[in-house]
């Protein structure tokens, strides 16, 4: 403890907004963590039971999908089924999207967030930097080299070197998780319409079956 607080001060004024940027990025990485490992962990087995209901009970689909609501593809299915499910196949490809649509800005949260602290931080450390070169060349006297004029000089680059190293650490390792949560989210994407276009399939089998048995009882009926 007592050395952190001591790189703190060695890194001067520039060190309490890094400090606060690197525990903004430690909670936003540890929510997105939670979030997605929640996501990778359920998904798959709730779009295969879904897939399965449709096909034999379609009347539970909607209420095995409210039990997974914390889930973005069931809330996904879930609004398509409850805005479109009497519609036709092109209505419900359109509610899908548009739900897709919806869920995207969740998908992406904290983006913005991750951004302004990779770009944030190594300009702070860079700042740090300055200032500390200013204040070692402002205590710099030539023909003055005693010990209070070398430790001045030496605090300043104390304070430049710290706080650069510290903008970078915390903008790569917020870069790290930050490329990671793209690369799930990209996933997901992936993986919502390949599942959305199986639901989809299977809606169009159904859709068809039921008209195409409603035209076959008007047909019989007429004659």
């Amino acid at each position: 403890m007592q050395n952190l607080i001591d790189t703190l001060v060695a890194g001067g004024i520039v060190m309490v907004p890094l400090l606060g940027f690197s525990l903004l990025s430690i909670g936003l990485i540890i929510e997105r963590l939670v979030f997605w490992s929640r996501v990778n962990r359920r998904q798959r087995r709730v779009v295969q039971e879904t897939l399965s209901l449709f096909q034999h009970d379609p009347a539970a689909v909607v209420d095995t999908l409210k039990r997974h609501a914390d889930l973005p593809i069931a809330r996904i299915f879930l609004e398509a089924f409850e805005v479109s499910y009497n519609l036709s196949p092109v209505g419900f490809r359109l509610a899908l999207e548009s739900a897709t649509q919806a869920e995207i800005p969740l998908l992406r949260r904290f983006n913005t967030a991750f951004d302004i602290v990779i770009s944030a931080a190594p300009l702070l450390g860079l700042l740090g930097t300055i200032l500390g070169l200013i204040r070692s060349f402002s205590s710099l006297q030539l023909g003055d080299l005693g010990a209070s004029n070398a430790a001045a000089v030496t605090g300043g680059i104390s304070e430049a070197l710290v706080s650069t190293a510290a903008g970078m650490a915390i903008a790569i390792f917020t870069l790290i998780f930050a490329n990671l949560f793209r690369g799930f989210y990209r996933r997901q994407l992936a993986l919502i319409q390949e599942h959305g276009g199986q639901l989809e399939l299977l809606y169009l089998c159904r859709y068809e079956q039921a008209h195409g048995y409603q035209h076959q009882m008007v047909g019989s009926e007429r004659s």
